[in-house]
């Protein structure tokens, strides 16, 4: 349990002083955020509320969405949020096409562009920006950025403290190099999130939801995680689920199950 972090996403709807309030009580001591919550709770606020409750803010999510316009304060914004909440990684989504385009070379190499114009900010805000590899069905919408070397590529020019990448099980348990490119990450110390959720079949409408807690589907969530620790990660490990039917439970419920999954299947 000393590295496990409950990601806010996991038990949507619940408000920011129950969740904290419950994780205290269950011995949680770390939490990953969300910048819609954050924002609608106050970022001082939040940020006040997670030092008196003794929670480590492990992420922030999310930046990235690289190809909307105003990207470039947005994102600045978002590097603020995680500096002031304590969080030393922001998590990227970095967006799909732009409007009427399909070259997906050009939007990734945008991507590129985009972190290098974002890396001084992060450098003296301290905080590591983290690319995230979405499964390819997100490609045209929500990310470009669809594997595990994909992400490295991008973060590749950077310094592994300004730019690292996310290792999220529900988006990369598909592709057979992904245990030579945790490796690779490893070696090239870019791991700054490792994120565990399970994949479940029939997938819903819109597939956004998809994700079940540990044990719960068919991807190999220990092997994972001695994975990135074999590459010398000894971060948190933070459980995110996206789950309508989940969402609909209470929320220290939704806590209780996950850690007991989590001993059980993750760590």
């Amino acid at each position: 349990m000393k590295r496990f972090s409950f990601n806010q996403a996991t038990a949507k709807g619940w408000p920011l002083p129950d969740l904290a309030a419950g994780c205290v009580a269950e011995g949680v001591t770390a939490v990953g955020l969300w910048r819609e919550d954050v924002q609608a709770y106050g970022v001082q606020r939040a940020a006040g509320l997670m030092r008196d409750s003794g929670l480590a803010v492990t992420s922030l999510c999310r930046g990235g969405f690289f190809q909307q316009p105003g990207w470039f304060d947005e994102n600045r914004r978002a590097i603020d949020e995680a500096a002031t909440l304590g969080a030393p990684v922001l998590v990227l989504v970095s967006g799909g096409l732009p409007a009427d385009s399909r070259d997906l070379d050009a939007a990734r190499a945008h991507i590129g562009a985009a972190l290098g114009e974002l890396v001084p900010y992060a450098l003296a805000g301290g905080v590591q920006l983290a690319v995230e590899a979405l499964h390819p069905m997100f490609c045209s919408d929500r990310c470009v950025v669809s594997t595990l070397e994909q992400a490295l590529d991008l973060a590749a020019p950077y310094p592994p403290e300004a730019v690292g990448v996310v290792v999220d099980t529900y988006h990369l348990w598909w592709d057979d190099d992904v245990w030579a490119q945790i490796g690779r990450a490893g070696r090239e110390r870019r791991i700054a999130c490792f994120q565990a959720a399970d994949w479940l079949t029939p997938l819903p409408a819109g597939v956004l939801l998809g994700r079940g807690l540990p044990g719960t589907g068919c991807v190999e969530l220990r092997r994972f995680r001695e994975a990135v620790d074999a590459a010398g990660y000894t971060g948190p490990v933070e459980v995110e689920v996206f789950n309508e039917e989940l969402w609909g439970r209470p929320g220290r419920d939704i806590l209780a199950e996950t850690i007991t999954r989590y001993r059980t299947h993750v760590a």
